[in-house]
Formats: C-alpha cells, sequence, structure tokens
C-alpha cells in the first residue's frame, strides 16, 4: 500500500482489468529431410577464395572463383523464411536434397511463409527422425510436422506420438506409393490418431533435375496449403477443395467410387478435376474412428484455443485465488472467444450460442483452492465442414396446378 503523509492529490496508474489473450500462430511447419554431404552450394555473393597474399585465387578463365554458402550441420534445427534462404541453406534442387527441396518449394508456392527444417542423413532412419523431433520440442512456434517421403508405420508412429505428447501440433503424412487403393495398401501399418491426416497419391510436378516431370510427395504441399487457408480463412476452415499449386497432375488417378472405400477411413484423395489438382478430403487419419475429431479443422481449431488461452493466461499463476481472479478469467477468456466466433470459427448467432465461460464458486470449491488450483471450464460450439452437400429436387406442378 502507498503512503500518503501530507495533503495532496495523488494520481495513480492502475493496470486494467482486461489482459487480451492473442491467438497464436497456427501455420509455421516442421520438416525433417535427408540432404547429402556433398551437395552444390550456391556462392556467397561477393565473397571470393583469396591465396596467401590475400588476392583472389582466379579460374581458368581469369574469373574469381567464389566461396559457396556452407550447408546446415545435421540435426540442427533451421529457420527458412523463403525460397532463397533454402537454397542458401540446404542447396537448391539436386540428387542429394531431391525430396526435401521439392516439398519445401512446394510449401512456400502453395502459401508457406515461415518453417524450421532439420536436415538428417537418412529420412527412413526412425532413430535419425526421433532425434531430429526431439529437436522441434523446444520450438514453440512448430504447428505443423512432416517428414517428406516418409511412410513406415515407424516414422509415421514417431511423427504422431510427437504431435499428441506436445499437445499443440499437427502431423501431415505421406500415403504409400501403391496401385490397389485400398486402406491396408494406403495407410500400410500406420495407426490412426485425430493428430494426423494422410495424403494419397503422390503427385506429379517439374523437376528442374531431371528436366521433365516427376513424383513427388504431397505433404510439403499440404503443408502450405494448411498455411494459406489459415491465412484467407481461418484454421476453422478445412484445408480442402484447395487445388495444389505447382502439382501438373497425380500418380494415379482415382475415382469416386474409388474414394468411397478410403474417406471414411480418413484417407484423404487428390484427385484430377480437368487440368486441376485438388485436395478433396478433409480428415484426420481414422475419419468416422474418431468420431467427434474426425475432421482436421476441428483438431486444428481446438490446438488453437487451447494454446492460445495457455499462453494468454500465463499473468493468472501466483494472483490471489479469489473472485477477482475469477471475473477477470472469465472476462479475458471470453473476449478472446468472442473475436473466435466473429471470425466464424463457431457455431451460433450469439456468442452466448457459441461458446461459454464459467471461473466461479462451483468450479472452485475450498477443496480445489486449498490445492493451489483454478479451474475454469469452457464450451464451445464448432462449426464443421460441409462434407457432404445434397440437395433434394422434385418435380412441382406451380402454383394455380
Amino acid at each position: 500500500m502507498p503512503q500518503y503523509l501530507s495533503p495532496g492529490v495523488y494520481v495513480i496508474e492502475e493496470e486494467g482489468g482486461a489482459k487480451p489473450i492473442a491467438g497464436v500462430g497456427t501455420s509455421t511447419a516442421g520438416f525433417i529431410g535427408q540432404v547429402a554431404d556433398d551437395v552444390e552450394m550456391p556462392p556467397r555473393p561477393g565473397k571470393f577464395q583469396l591465396d596467401q597474399n590475400d588476392q583472389p585465387i582466379l579460374d581458368s578463365q581469369g574469373e574469381p572463383i567464389p566461396v559457396p554458402y556452407e550447408v546446415a550441420d545435421k540435426g540442427d534445427p533451421q529457420l527458412i523464411t523463403n525460397w532463397e534462404h533454402f537454397k542458401n541453406t540446404f542447396g537448391d534442387f539436386q540428387q542429394g536434397n531431391k525430396t526435401l527441396a521439392h516439398a519445401v518449394y512446394g510449401f512456400f508456392n502453395n502459401g508457406g511463409t515461415r518453417c524450421w527444417i532439420t536436415r538428417v542423413a537418412d529420412a527412413s532412419d526412425q532413430t535419425e527422425v526421433g532425434k531430429a523431433l526431439d529437436g522441434f520440442k523446444a520450438i514453440d512456434e512448430i504447428t505443423l510436422v512432416a517428414v517428406p517421403g516418409a511412410t513406415s508405420a515407424g516414422i509415421h508412429g514417431a511423427i504422431m506420438d510427437h504431435c499428441e505428447n506436445m499437445g499443440d501440433r499437427f502431423a501431415i503424412l505421406d500415403g504409400n506409393q501403391v496401385e490397389t487403393f485400398t486402406i491396408e495398401e494406403i495407410q500400410g501399418n500406420t495407426r490412426d490418431s485425430n493428430y494426423a491426416a494422410m495424403y494419397f497419391p503422390w503427385v506429379k510436378v517439374y523437376d528442374p533435375v531431371a528436366g521433365e516431370n516427376g513424383i513427388v510427395p504431397p505433404s510439403g504441399h499440404m503443408a502450405g496449403i494448411y498455411a494459406r487457408v489459415d491465412a484467407l480463412r481461418g484454421v476453422h476452415k478445412a484445408p480442402a477443395n484447395e487445388i495444389i499449386r505447382g502439382a501438373v497432375g497425380v500418380e494415379n488417378r482415382l475415382s469416386k467410387s474409388d474414394q468411397d472405400g478410403l474417406n471414411p477411413d480418413g484417407v484423404n484423395i487428390i484427385r484430377a478435376f480437368d487440368s486441376n489438382i485438388t485436395v478433396w478430403g478433409a480428415r484426420t487419419l481414422g475419419g468416422d474412428a474418431n468420431t467427434e475429431w474426425k475432421y482436421i479443422n476441428v483438431r486444428r481449431l481446438f490446438l488453437f484455443l487451447r494454446e492460445s488461452i495457455d499462453e494468454g493466461t500465463q499473468w493468472v499463476v501466483f494472483e490471489p485465488n479469489a473472485m477477482d481472479l475469477w471475473a477477470k478469467i472469465t472476462r479475458n477468456v471470453s473476449a478472446f472467444l468472442t473475436n473466435v466466433w466473429r471470425s466464424g470459427a463457431l457455431f451460433g448467432s450469439t456468442p452466448q450460442e457459441a461458446f461459454y465461460v464459467k471461473c466461479d464458486e462451483e468450479t472452485n470449491p475450498p477443496d480445489v483452492r486449498d490445492l493451489g488450483q483454478v479451474v475454469t471450464e469452457v464450451g464451445v460450439a464448432v462449426v464443421k465442414p460441409a462434407e457432404f452437400v445434397i440437395f433434394r429436387i422434385s418435380q412441382w406442378a406451380g402454383p394455380g396446378a
């Protein structure tokens, strides 16, 4: 308490009751990919090899020999924000980084803006991938995780375990390259998870190394589409019915009847409609078996809500656990969810229909307070995608008939 020792007017600054909760980012990807030690790296601008007299060393044409960039160390996550940045860190398209390069190019080409990349010697080595995933744990902004081209159940399981244990990120998986379109062949022994989505088939893109079209895994392109949809519509919008930029075809052309056997189990199909290569599925891996978590956007919306509220209410820790605190929590979380509702992410014509926040004597009885806990109950009505659009059409005789 301040002391007032003499008569006068005292003006005191006080903190406002509202501490706004800011929504966290949802579209930073974490990629793990194979890059050889001997990849050719681009030259550093204005940097040349020097002799013992600090004079530029000349090549056979009399031109100074440039100093190339150094490839990033294995196991060391690198923040990459554009394609040029990737080339200077891991090299341009070439045999030694082909799968990763196509994935990252597809990510940026489809709307991605930020990604963390860990280089490994062998992307099919589960132990090495596991160590790289451990390196992602300390990078809080990662919300999407992929190992482009990896299709083994072991690596898929490691990615899903990582996302489930972290509780703030989502896995994008590549389906097997197969010619028989059954769930067993495409998914293999990969288990179900509502923290992951699988895409099939692989896509055709132009390969500058071969000088012709080639087949690449879709996970990098899909991560870019997730980022694009998040930016344009919001994380509540399903990343589906979207054209894959840069794709000129698919490895396997599937029909509606082919998809009928895959969609219920949560394998998301990439379809060729005329000249457009389109994502035609929005389910988590397991589909109907995941019940209320069967849609990608529902799971990712809850990840967004949970992480935003978690980070935005850290000020609560060690505050006096009384009614004043409960009122502040209710007010701040309600203000955040009102903005989420206004974005179209929650169902209801009013905020009262879309969500509720309860933090009072009922959720915080004496025995809970004695444990040093403050409990807030939040309920939201989520918007689910219109996956099956049905028009009922019948004949009408017209007025007066």
